[in-house]
C-alpha cells in the first residue's frame, strides 16, 4: 500500500482531511499519486465513522452525528472516484503488457518481467471492487453520489457496505445484454455511444431546467445561506464551480455553429 505522507497536527480535522483528499486526486498525474488519494479519502473516511460513533454514544444533539455522516459520505465519494482511476490505470498497463493479466503467479519468464498486482500495493479483490464502481458509473452516471444521498435523506450513515451494495447492483444491470429493437418500431436504431453522450447532456440540462422554478431557486437560495457555516461548503461551493464551467462550455459549443 501507498504511504501517505505525514500529516501535520493542524490538518488533523475532518474538513481538512477530506479537502486534501480531493485536492491529491485532482491533481494526480500517476497511479501512485492516485492510490495516496484513495488511502488519504479512506482514513477521513475512518475518522468521520469514528467521529459519528462517539457523537452517537455521547447522545450527542443529531446536527453533530448528521455532519459526522456528510463528512463520511464526502470521503467516501472522493475514495470511489480513486477507485475509478485505479481500475482504469490497471486495465491500462495490463493492455501495455507492464502487469500481469491475471495479476497473480509468475509463470513464465516474461511474467518474472512483469509486475503483479502485490507489487502495485494492490490486492485482487480491490481491483475487482474498483472495476465494479467504474463499471456502475458507466451504467449508470452518478450512481455513487445518489446512493450517498439516499442514505443521508434517509438519516442513514452511508458506509462502505452500503455504496458496495447499491453499486454492485447498478454494475450487474449495466452487464445485462441490451433488449432489442421494440417490435412496435422495428426502425429503431440504438444511439450510438456519441449520441447517447449528448442525450445524456442534454437531459441533464433538461431536468435541471424544470427543476429550476422560481420557488425551488428560492428554496435552494435559502438553503445556501443556512449551509454557510457547514464545515464541508467549500466543497460545495468548488463543484458548483466546476459544473457552471463545464455548462460554459457547452453553450459555447453552441455559439460557435
Amino acid at each position: 500500500m501507498t504511504a501517505i505522507a505525514p500529516i501535520s497536527p493542524d490538518a488533523q480535522d475532518l474538513p481538512s482531511l477530506i479537502d486534501r483528499a480531493a485536492s491529491t486526486l485532482a491533481g494526480a498525474k500517476t497511479a501512485a499519486e492516485v492510490l495516496e488519494a484513495r488511502d488519504m479519502a479512506g482514513l477521513a473516511y475512518d475518522v468521520a465513522k469514528r467521529a459519528a460513533r462517539l457523537q452517537r454514544a455521547k447522545s450527542a444533539h443529531d446536527d453533530l452525528v448528521a455532519a459526522a455522516h456528510r463528512a463520511q459520505a464526502h470521503a467516501l465519494e472522493i475514495e470511489a472516484r480513486a477507485k475509478r482511476r485505479l481500475a482504469d490505470e490497471y486495465d491500462a498497463a495490463q493492455a501495455r503488457g507492464e502487469v500481469k493479466r491475471n495479476g497473480g503467479n509468475r509463470s513464465s519468464v516474461e511474467d518474472r518481467n512483469t509486475a503483479s498486482a502485490a507489487d502495485l500495493g494492490l490486492r485482487r479483490d480491490q481491483i475487482h471492487e474498483a472495476r465494479q464502481i467504474r463499471d456502475a458509473e458507466a451504467a449508470e452516471p452518478g450512481i455513487v453520489r445518489r446512493a450517498l444521498n439516499e442514505r443521508l435523506e434517509q438519516g442513514e450513515e452511508p458506509t462502505r457496505a452500503a455504496l458496495r451494495k447499491m453499486v454492485v447492483a447498478a454494475a450487474r444491470r449495466g452487464m445485462r445484454p441490451q433488449r432489442p429493437a421494440s417490435r412496435l418500431n422495428p426502425l429503431h436504431v440504438p444511439p450510438t455511444p456519441e449520441r447517447a453522450a449528448w442525450q445524456h447532456v442534454t437531459g441533464t440540462f433538461r431536468a435541471f431546467a424544470e427543476w429550476a422554478t422560481d420557488e425551488n431557486l428560492a428554496l435552494a437560495r435559502q438553503g445556501m445561506r443556512e449551509a454557510r457555516d457547514d464545515p464541508f461548503h467549500h466543497l460545495d461551493a468548488r463543484a458548483i464551480a466546476r459544473g457552471a464551467a463545464v455548462f460554459t462550455r457547452i453553450k459555447e459549443w453552441f455559439d460557435a455553429q
